[in-house]
């Protein structure tokens, strides 16, 4: 495991930036892959993102305002355009100061901004990943965003190997019967799986509350499933469910099963922080917005959790830059993660 503080991640794909609403207000500064950036809407509603730096006087952009699509430095007033050129100066010739600065591909896509700050000319939106449910009426989402003070693959590790529910999440989705059940890991190219089933168990709170939402006796023994998909280069989603026990499991019919996709969205910010998009689609009761606000409050919860130990984890491995790790067989689904990351990351060096 390398612990430097140096920020490792591929730059020629595309990352999440923010959720839309985010720059509905005006322009938001948001760090990626360690580069500073400014988001905002077009006067065409469309997004744009650009370098977070007015090329007058230095200034952030972001601390600025939107006006007729440009967004405009709140120190002197220059506006910039989506390409980053100098659109107009208040007294001043614009042709002076055409240099401009450097704007981003960005695409807003299945409730998402993505970006991508690598080469410009490499970016294709048909890259970025399909989430199926976010474009069904089949299925509800709830979901939010963190900011954790953490090595972006510190998270990846963490959802890909689900033992640690059975501590961290004691009281909502942890039990033993999760580090009893020894995971079956995978790597197919450049994605990763690790995958776990348990039989006839007893549901935990949080999935007895979610088999109540789905009309659901939450007090018989089920079978449960969790399997974790992690694709670059933050992408982990988790097919995750309980279904009463012998009606097959995960291949259950809906009458006998509540399940959903844990979606996890990542994206570095720094060497020690990371954006992080969190959510669940499920495909069942998908009306009922009540249901969808009390399993995102439980998610919430159970995530923050996560940051807690995800944090402390990152300031005792600072404190021990030294310090050799263990690996263990619950270790391997992360290991192919950050060896499928570093494949990238040298991809990108060979075509710089």
């Amino acid at each position: 495991m390398n612990t430097s503080n140096k920020l490792e991640c591929p730059k020629n794909t595309w990352y999440v930036a923010c959720t839309p609403d985010e720059i509905e207000g005006g322009p938001l500064g948001r760090v990626i892959c360690g580069e500073s950036l400014v988001l905002f809407r077009t006067d065409k509603n469309e997004v744009a993102a650009l370098e977070d730096f007015c090329p007058h006087r230095g200034a952030q952009l972001s601390l600025g305002t939107v006006q007729d699509g440009l967004v405009v430095c709140g120190y002197h007033g220059m506006k910039m355009n989506a390409d980053g050129e100098c659109a107009a100066m208040v007294g001043q010739t614009v042709e002076k100061f055409r240099k401009g600065i450097r704007s981003y591909p960005a695409v807003e896509r299945h409730g998402y901004v993505w970006v991508w700050p690598g080469e410009a000319s490499l970016a294709n939106a048909d890259l970025i990943p399909d989430l199926h449910w976010a474009r069904s009426p089949d299925w509800a989402f709830g979901g939010g965003m963190f900011n954790i003070r953490c090595d972006y693959r510190l998270l990846i590790d963490n959802l890909m190997d689900l033992t640690h529910e059975t501590y961290v999440h004691a009281t909502s989705i942890g039990q033993p019967e999760i580090e009893e059940a020894a995971p079956d890991t995978a790597r197919d190219g450049h994605c990763a799986t690790v995958s776990r089933r348990m039989e006839n168990i007893p549901a935990p709170p949080f999935w007895q509350d979610a088999l109540k939402g789905n009309n659901l006796d939450p007090d018989v023994p089920v079978d449960r499933w969790q399997i974790c998909r992690f694709t670059p280069p933050g992408s982990v989603m988790i097919d995750v469910g309980v279904a009463h026990a012998g009606h097959g499991g995960l291949d259950a019919p809906a009458e006998h099963r509540a399940s959903g996709i844990v979606v996890d969205l990542i994206t570095p910010e720094t060497e020690t922080s990371c954006w992080y998009f969190w959510g669940l689609a499920r495909n069942f009761n998908v009306s009922d917005s009540v249901l969808t606000t009390t399993i995102r409050d439980s998610q919430q919860k159970i995530f923050t959790e996560d940051l807690e130990m995800l944090e402390s984890q990152q300031r005792n491995l600072d404190a021990n830059p030294d310090r050799r790790l263990m690996s263990l067989n619950i270790d391997r689904g992360g290991a192919h993660a950050r060896k499928i990351l570093q494949e990238l990351i040298a991809t990108d060096s060979d075509s710089a």
